[in-house]
Protein backbone atom coordinates (compact mmCIF):
# COMPACT_ATOMS: atom_id res chain seq x y z
CA UNK A 1 0.00 0.00 0.00
CA UNK A 2 1.76 3.47 -1.20
CA UNK A 3 -0.30 6.65 -0.53
CA UNK A 4 0.53 10.15 -1.57
CA UNK A 5 1.32 12.21 1.12
CA UNK A 6 1.76 15.74 2.23
CA UNK A 7 1.17 18.26 4.06
CA UNK A 8 -2.75 18.97 5.40
CA UNK A 9 -2.41 22.31 7.84
CA UNK A 10 0.54 24.72 9.17
CA UNK A 11 0.74 26.41 12.42
CA UNK A 12 3.84 28.71 14.09
CA UNK A 13 4.59 30.40 16.72
CA UNK A 14 7.03 33.31 18.24
CA UNK A 15 7.49 34.43 21.47
CA UNK A 16 6.28 38.24 21.98
CA UNK A 17 9.71 39.71 23.52
CA UNK A 18 12.13 40.95 20.37
CA UNK A 19 15.62 41.62 20.81
CA UNK A 20 17.15 43.59 18.76
CA UNK A 21 20.59 44.15 17.13
CA UNK A 22 20.88 47.38 18.55
CA UNK A 23 19.38 45.71 21.61
CA UNK A 24 22.65 42.87 20.99
CA UNK A 25 25.43 46.39 21.13
CA UNK A 26 24.02 46.80 25.03
CA UNK A 27 25.04 43.14 25.79
CA UNK A 28 27.78 42.37 24.13
CA UNK A 29 30.81 43.96 21.80
CA UNK A 30 28.68 44.20 18.89
CA UNK A 31 27.35 46.06 16.23
CA UNK A 32 23.76 46.32 14.50
CA UNK A 33 26.09 46.89 11.09
CA UNK A 34 28.60 43.69 12.21
CA UNK A 35 25.81 41.34 12.30
CA UNK A 36 23.54 42.39 9.61
CA UNK A 37 26.56 42.57 7.67
CA UNK A 38 27.90 39.06 8.16
CA UNK A 39 24.12 37.43 8.91
CA UNK A 40 21.52 39.07 7.54
CA UNK A 41 20.00 38.98 11.59
CA UNK A 42 18.08 42.00 12.26
CA UNK A 43 16.46 40.86 15.50
CA UNK A 44 15.10 37.68 17.07
CA UNK A 45 12.42 36.68 19.77
CA UNK A 46 12.95 35.26 23.21
CA UNK A 47 11.26 32.88 25.26
CA UNK A 48 9.31 34.67 28.34
CA UNK A 49 10.91 33.07 31.57
CA UNK A 50 7.64 30.82 31.64
CA UNK A 51 8.13 29.84 28.34
CA UNK A 52 9.38 26.16 27.79
CA UNK A 53 10.48 24.59 24.15
CA UNK A 54 7.12 22.44 24.65
CA UNK A 55 4.83 25.81 25.36
CA UNK A 56 6.13 27.16 21.77
CA UNK A 57 5.19 23.54 20.16
CA UNK A 58 2.04 23.32 21.44
CA UNK A 59 0.96 26.72 20.09
CA UNK A 60 2.16 26.02 16.99
CA UNK A 61 0.30 22.69 16.92
CA UNK A 62 -3.25 23.91 17.86
CA UNK A 63 -2.83 26.72 14.65
CA UNK A 64 -1.79 23.73 12.40
CA UNK A 65 -4.63 21.37 13.44
CA UNK A 66 -6.92 24.21 12.73
CA UNK A 67 -5.49 24.77 9.59
CA UNK A 68 -5.95 21.19 8.76
CA UNK A 69 -9.43 20.71 10.04
CA UNK A 70 -7.88 17.75 12.14
CA UNK A 71 -9.01 17.07 15.91
CA UNK A 72 -5.83 16.22 18.53
CA UNK A 73 -7.71 12.87 18.59
CA UNK A 74 -7.18 11.82 15.15
CA UNK A 75 -3.52 11.85 15.01
CA UNK A 76 -1.61 8.80 14.99
CA UNK A 77 1.83 10.32 16.09
CA UNK A 78 3.73 13.25 17.35
CA UNK A 79 7.43 13.95 16.47
CA UNK A 80 8.87 16.81 17.80
CA UNK A 81 12.58 17.88 16.40
CA UNK A 82 14.48 19.79 18.82
CA UNK A 83 17.69 20.69 20.23
CA UNK A 84 16.17 22.09 23.11
CA UNK A 85 13.97 19.91 24.89
CA UNK A 86 12.21 20.11 28.26
CA UNK A 87 13.93 17.61 30.00
CA UNK A 88 16.30 14.62 28.77
CA UNK A 89 13.15 13.03 29.21
CA UNK A 90 10.32 12.73 29.00
CA UNK A 91 10.59 13.72 25.47
CA UNK A 92 8.81 17.18 24.24
CA UNK A 93 6.73 14.91 22.09
CA UNK A 94 5.03 13.58 25.07
CA UNK A 95 4.39 16.62 27.24
CA UNK A 96 3.02 18.04 24.06
CA UNK A 97 1.12 15.09 23.30
CA UNK A 98 -0.30 15.52 27.02
CA UNK A 99 -1.46 18.53 26.57
CA UNK A 100 -2.92 18.46 23.26
CA UNK A 101 -5.61 15.88 24.42
CA UNK A 102 -3.92 13.32 21.66
CA UNK A 103 -4.71 10.19 23.34
CA UNK A 104 -4.12 7.72 20.43
CA UNK A 105 -0.95 9.44 19.35
CA UNK A 106 2.37 7.89 19.74
CA UNK A 107 5.10 10.05 20.69
CA UNK A 108 9.10 10.96 19.82
CA UNK A 109 11.48 13.55 19.57
CA UNK A 110 13.95 13.91 17.02
CA UNK A 111 17.66 14.97 16.91
CA UNK A 112 18.92 16.18 13.59
CA UNK A 113 19.81 19.87 15.21
CA UNK A 114 18.50 22.34 12.39
CA UNK A 115 17.58 19.59 9.97
CA UNK A 116 15.26 18.62 12.49
CA UNK A 117 12.10 19.62 10.79
CA UNK A 118 13.24 18.14 7.48
CA UNK A 119 13.92 14.53 8.91
CA UNK A 120 10.54 14.84 10.66
CA UNK A 121 8.59 15.16 7.56
CA UNK A 122 10.91 12.40 5.88
CA UNK A 123 9.70 10.07 8.64
CA UNK A 124 6.27 10.89 8.89
CA UNK A 125 5.67 11.18 5.36
CA UNK A 126 7.14 7.28 4.80
CA UNK A 127 5.18 6.21 8.01
CA UNK A 128 1.50 7.47 6.31
CA UNK A 129 2.67 6.10 2.78
CA UNK A 130 3.26 3.00 4.01
CA UNK A 131 -0.48 2.91 5.41
CA UNK A 132 1.04 2.52 9.32
CA UNK A 133 -0.76 5.88 10.13
CA UNK A 134 -2.57 8.06 8.64
CA UNK A 135 -2.42 11.79 10.19
CA UNK A 136 0.76 12.59 11.76
CA UNK A 137 2.15 16.00 13.43
CA UNK A 138 5.19 17.22 13.26
CA UNK A 139 6.72 19.95 14.87
CA UNK A 140 9.98 22.32 14.87
CA UNK A 141 10.61 23.92 18.14
CA UNK A 142 13.25 25.63 20.11
CA UNK A 143 14.09 27.86 22.97
CA UNK A 144 18.00 28.10 22.16
CA UNK A 145 18.17 31.46 24.21
CA UNK A 146 18.25 29.09 27.01
CA UNK A 147 21.19 27.25 25.93
CA UNK A 148 22.80 29.93 24.60
CA UNK A 149 26.30 31.88 26.10
CA UNK A 150 25.38 35.26 26.14
CA UNK A 151 28.77 36.30 26.73
CA UNK A 152 30.10 34.89 23.43
CA UNK A 153 29.24 37.90 20.77
CA UNK A 154 29.80 35.27 17.82
CA UNK A 155 27.18 32.99 18.80
CA UNK A 156 24.52 34.63 20.82
CA UNK A 157 23.58 37.11 17.97
CA UNK A 158 22.98 33.81 15.58
CA UNK A 159 19.85 32.22 17.57
CA UNK A 160 15.90 32.82 18.44
CA UNK A 161 13.27 31.06 19.75
CA UNK A 162 10.51 29.90 17.90
CA UNK A 163 7.96 26.75 16.76
CA UNK A 164 6.64 25.78 13.15
CA UNK A 165 4.30 22.60 13.20
CA UNK A 166 2.35 20.81 10.14
CA UNK A 167 -0.22 18.03 9.96
CA UNK A 168 1.27 15.53 7.50
CA UNK A 169 -1.38 13.08 5.50
CA UNK A 170 -3.07 11.18 2.68
CA UNK A 171 -3.27 14.27 -0.14
CA UNK A 172 -4.62 13.61 -3.85
CA UNK A 173 -2.50 11.64 -6.00
CA UNK A 174 0.51 13.62 -7.78
CA UNK A 175 0.80 15.82 -5.26
CA UNK A 176 2.86 15.92 -2.05
CA UNK A 177 6.64 15.20 -1.43
CA UNK A 178 7.87 13.68 -4.36
CA UNK A 179 11.74 13.11 -3.54
CA UNK A 180 13.34 13.17 -0.06
CA UNK A 181 17.53 13.45 0.35
CA UNK A 182 18.99 13.26 3.87
CA UNK A 183 22.30 12.95 5.25
CA UNK A 184 24.75 13.06 7.74
CA UNK A 185 28.49 13.21 8.55
CA UNK A 186 29.06 12.97 12.11
CA UNK A 187 32.94 13.68 11.93
CA UNK A 188 31.52 17.07 11.37
CA UNK A 189 30.14 16.82 15.26
CA UNK A 190 32.44 18.59 17.47
CA UNK A 191 32.00 21.78 15.19
CA UNK A 192 28.21 22.19 16.51
CA UNK A 193 27.57 21.05 19.72
CA UNK A 194 26.76 21.57 23.66
CA UNK A 195 29.62 19.83 25.31
CA UNK A 196 28.03 18.92 28.99
CA UNK A 197 25.23 18.17 30.37
CA UNK A 198 24.89 14.58 28.83
CA UNK A 199 26.40 11.41 29.72
CA UNK A 200 29.84 11.87 28.33
CA UNK A 201 30.01 14.99 30.47
CA UNK A 202 27.64 15.32 32.93
CA UNK A 203 26.69 18.50 35.13
CA UNK A 204 29.01 19.80 37.81
CA UNK A 205 30.36 22.77 39.17
CA UNK A 206 33.65 22.95 36.53
CA UNK A 207 30.86 22.57 33.00
CA UNK A 208 29.08 25.20 34.56
CA UNK A 209 31.53 27.31 35.00
CA UNK A 210 33.27 26.66 31.84
CA UNK A 211 29.84 27.71 30.05
CA UNK A 212 29.59 23.95 28.41
CA UNK A 213 25.91 23.29 28.81
CA UNK A 214 25.94 26.38 26.12
CA UNK A 215 26.06 26.17 22.36
CA UNK A 216 29.73 25.99 21.12
CA UNK A 217 30.25 26.20 17.60
CA UNK A 218 32.83 26.97 14.82
CA UNK A 219 31.69 28.77 12.42
CA UNK A 220 33.75 29.15 9.67
CA UNK A 221 33.70 24.99 9.82
CA UNK A 222 30.03 25.05 9.91
CA UNK A 223 29.69 28.10 7.15
CA UNK A 224 32.45 25.93 5.15
CA UNK A 225 29.97 22.94 5.49
CA UNK A 226 26.49 24.53 4.35
CA UNK A 227 27.50 26.54 1.45
CA UNK A 228 28.73 22.70 0.29
CA UNK A 229 25.88 20.95 1.19
CA UNK A 230 22.47 22.79 0.71
CA UNK A 231 23.20 22.80 -3.00
CA UNK A 232 24.24 19.40 -3.26
CA UNK A 233 21.25 18.22 -0.72
CA UNK A 234 19.09 19.62 -2.42
CA UNK A 235 19.76 18.84 -6.18
CA UNK A 236 19.91 15.08 -5.18
CA UNK A 237 15.62 15.54 -3.94
CA UNK A 238 15.47 17.26 -7.26
CA UNK A 239 17.26 14.26 -9.09
CA UNK A 240 14.99 11.79 -7.13
CA UNK A 241 11.64 13.89 -7.46
CA UNK A 242 12.97 13.51 -11.54
CA UNK A 243 12.94 17.29 -11.47
CA UNK A 244 14.94 19.88 -12.96
CA UNK A 245 15.46 23.08 -10.68
CA UNK A 246 14.16 25.80 -13.11
CA UNK A 247 10.62 23.73 -12.80
CA UNK A 248 10.95 24.83 -8.64
CA UNK A 249 8.25 27.99 -8.03
CA UNK A 250 10.00 28.45 -4.53
CA UNK A 251 12.55 27.75 -2.36
CA UNK A 252 12.73 27.44 1.51
CA UNK A 253 16.08 27.07 2.64
CA UNK A 254 17.05 26.64 6.41
CA UNK A 255 17.28 30.32 7.88
CA UNK A 256 20.96 30.10 9.14
CA UNK A 257 22.57 33.13 7.51
CA UNK A 258 21.37 35.18 4.75
CA UNK A 259 24.88 34.92 2.60
CA UNK A 260 24.12 30.52 3.07
CA UNK A 261 20.75 31.01 1.64
CA UNK A 262 22.05 33.35 -1.27
CA UNK A 263 24.39 31.11 -2.01
CA UNK A 264 22.19 27.83 -1.78
CA UNK A 265 20.12 30.08 -4.66
CA UNK A 266 22.89 30.61 -6.74
CA UNK A 267 23.96 26.82 -6.77
CA UNK A 268 20.52 25.76 -8.19
CA UNK A 269 19.98 28.97 -10.30
CA UNK A 270 17.19 30.31 -8.36
CA UNK A 271 16.26 34.08 -8.30
CA UNK A 272 15.91 35.52 -4.84
CA UNK A 273 12.10 36.40 -5.48
CA UNK A 274 11.72 32.49 -5.26
CA UNK A 275 13.48 32.13 -1.96
CA UNK A 276 11.54 32.85 1.05
CA UNK A 277 13.78 34.41 3.61
CA UNK A 278 12.91 35.64 6.99
CA UNK A 279 16.59 35.17 8.75
CA UNK A 280 15.94 39.02 9.49
CA UNK A 281 12.82 38.67 11.69
CA UNK A 282 13.86 35.45 13.17
CA UNK A 283 17.60 35.16 13.09
CA UNK A 284 18.54 31.05 13.52
CA UNK A 285 15.23 29.64 15.09
CA UNK A 286 17.12 25.35 14.35
CA UNK A 287 14.38 22.96 13.42
CA UNK A 288 11.91 25.98 13.79
CA UNK A 289 13.34 27.74 10.67
CA UNK A 290 11.82 26.30 8.07
CA UNK A 291 8.15 25.43 9.32
CA UNK A 292 7.94 29.00 10.02
CA UNK A 293 9.00 29.84 6.82
CA UNK A 294 6.03 27.70 5.51
CA UNK A 295 3.54 29.34 7.39
CA UNK A 296 4.22 32.71 6.87
CA UNK A 297 4.40 31.96 3.40
CA UNK A 298 1.43 30.23 2.89
CA UNK A 299 -0.41 32.73 5.10
CA UNK A 300 0.92 35.51 2.52
CA UNK A 301 -0.77 34.04 -0.09
CA UNK A 302 2.58 33.31 -1.58
CA UNK A 303 2.00 29.31 -2.10
CA UNK A 304 -0.51 27.87 -4.37
CA UNK A 305 -1.83 24.54 -5.28
CA UNK A 306 0.37 22.85 -7.51
CA UNK A 307 3.24 24.76 -6.67
CA UNK A 308 6.95 22.87 -6.62
CA UNK A 309 9.06 23.61 -3.74
CA UNK A 310 11.81 22.29 -1.63
CA UNK A 311 12.89 22.08 1.95
CA UNK A 312 16.46 22.67 2.04
CA UNK A 313 18.18 22.39 5.94
CA UNK A 314 21.74 21.76 7.24
CA UNK A 315 22.49 21.29 11.52
CA UNK A 316 24.42 19.71 14.06
CA UNK A 317 25.59 16.50 13.57
CA UNK A 318 26.33 17.48 11.33
CA UNK A 319 23.45 16.72 9.40
CA UNK A 320 21.17 17.32 6.13
CA UNK A 321 18.08 17.04 4.06
CA UNK A 322 16.20 18.21 1.49
CA UNK A 323 12.65 17.55 0.47
CA UNK A 324 10.72 18.35 -2.84
CA UNK A 325 7.20 18.30 -3.02
CA UNK A 326 3.95 19.23 -4.89
CA UNK A 327 1.74 21.71 -3.02
CA UNK A 328 -1.18 20.34 -2.49
CA UNK A 329 -3.26 22.85 -0.73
Amino acid sequence: MTRAVGILGLGHYVPEKIITNTDMEKIVETSDEWITERTGIKQRHIAAPEEATSDLAYNAAVEALKDAGVDPEELDLVIVGTASSDYIFPSTACLVQARLGAKNAAAFDLAAGCSGFVYSLAVASQMVKSGLYNKILIIGAETLSRIMNWTDRNTCVLFGDGAGAAVVGEVEEGYGVLGIDMGADGNGGKFLLQPAGGSRNPASEETVAAKDHTIHMNGQEVFKFAIQIMGKTAKRALAKANMKPEELDMLFPHQANYRIITSAAKRLKMPMDKVWVNVDKYANTSAASIPIALCEAQKAGALKKGDNIILDGFGAGLTWAAIVLKWSK
